[in-house]
């Protein structure tokens, strides 16, 4: 996209008391990193237009011969900002289950800049692809402009409730906002993603960026974005949620 360098902003940020060169993190240059944070995960992109609708077989079942479905629901992260297609986590979790002798193929339904409203909007496109596993990735735009928690939480359950009533499997995956959100606010958001996992019992990765956030080496050159080293670390930690809900 042609932006600058943040120099490692998510290690700044995903830190609470982060220090550069021997002194705090000015709250003038930490706004300004989140500025442009939110500018590059907000950068959207249309969505992709809808599936022809299948009639048979139901949602969840496979036609004979032919693998199962899983759909990675999300946003930037999800599509593999910055990196090849074949680089993006979802692409690598498709590698990983034929390795191990799982009949799946993948869906990529990460559109950047999507939001858990958006993701609302895009359920009856996803089950038009007849998903037998489907992860959400979704909350990390919302939480980027602020919006009210309880908002949040009302479309993820949604969005898990709809896909379950199919008979998809659902994993949910956490995010966490950076500490200059406030305390406050980072508390709330957090809190949404386990309180969706019990109100629909759907199971729950804490944060899909475990292992990446605060890693310089695992970060595109925008601070923001993994690099195609972290995409991997993110399929590798994603695998263990994801086992439990598969079908050989």
């Amino acid at each position: 996209m042609g932006l600058p360098a943040l120099d490692g902003f998510l290690p700044k940020v995903f830190r609470t008391g982060a220090r550069t060169g021997g002194g705090s993190v000015t709250t003038s240059a930490a706004l300004l990193a989140a500025g442009l944070f939110v500018m590059v995960l907000l950068t959207g992109c249309p969505p992709t237009p809808a599936l022809g609708a299948q009639p048979t077989p139901p949602a969840n079942s496979a036609t004979p011969g032919e693998p199962r479905v899983l759909v990675a629901l999300g946003d930037s992260l999800t599509a593999g900002f910055g990196v090849g297609k074949d680089e993006a986590w979802p692409a690598l979790v498709e590698e990983r289950l034929r390795a191990e002798g799982y009949p799946y193929r993948v869906v990529n339904a990460g559109v950047s800049g999507d939001t858990t409203a958006g993701g609302l909007r895009r359920v009856d496109w996803v089950l038009k692809a007849r998903p037998d596993v489907v992860v959400v990735a979704l909350g990390a735009n919302d939480g980027l402009r602020a919006q009210n928690v309880e908002a949040i939480e009302a479309n993820l359950v949604a969005i898990v409730e709809r896909l379950k009533a199919s008979g998809a499997r659902v994993l949910l995956a956490g995010m966490r906002m950076p500490p200059n959100y406030g305390a406050e606010y980072g508390r709330a958001y957090a809190s949404v993603f386990p309180s969706v996992a019990r109100r629909t019992g759907a199971p729950l990765m804490p944060f899909l960026l475990d292992g990446v956030a605060a890693d310089r080496r695992l970060n595109q050159a925008d601070g923001i974005h993994p690099t195609a080293a972290g995409y991997r670390v993110i399929a590798d930690r994603l695998w263990p949620y994801l086992v439990p809900l598969l079908r050989k």
